[in-house]
């Protein structure tokens, strides 16, 4: 079983918020976190001596849309890949390993109904190329069904 979680990061950008994020991580179980609002300026990697590993992507020109993901490297499965394919958009990639499948994660941010028409509804032709794929799709105050492809807030 894996144990996918969302946080609301609120923002990243400095070495003592990903400090801080690792620290509260430790009062839970957990071997994946998509995390939402990082506002991460540049692309960041690291992998820590606790045993996690941190990708964050960079925002739009705005500050937002940006997201990333903490892995528990603790997890019976390791990190083949991690990608942007839009702002707001990310997959991972988990490798096969003992009796686990290999996993795919795509950690997505939708925008809210504030933003340009255009943009909601480019936003939402990329994902429905993911979603006809076997992918779990992760999403910070949304919920993706296979056989329901309505947006759900939750």
């Amino acid at each position: 079983m894996v144990t996918i979680c969302t946080y609301n990061a609120s923002t990243l950008a400095s070495e003592s918020s990903i400090e801080d994020l690792l620290m509260q991580t430790r009062r839970i179980k957990y071997d994946v976190i998509g995390l939402a609002e990082t506002r991460q300026r540049y692309t960041f990697n690291a992998v820590y001596d606790t045993g996690e590993e941190l990708f964050l992507e960079t925002c739009d020109s705005r500050g937002v849309g940006c997201i990333g993901v903490l892995v528990n490297t603790s997890l019976s499965m390791k990190t083949d890949s991690f990608e942007d394919y839009k702002n707001r958009i990310e997959r991972l990639r988990l490798k096969r390993r003992r009796s686990f499948p290999a996993l795919t994660i795509f950690v997505v941010y939708a925008p809210t109904s504030n933003y340009d028409g255009e943009e909601v509804e480019a936003f939402y032709m990329v994902l429905e190329i993911f979603y006809g794929e076997n992918h779990i799709l992760q999403g910070h105050h949304w919920r993706f069904q296979r056989h329901d492809w309505t947006k759900k807030n939750v």
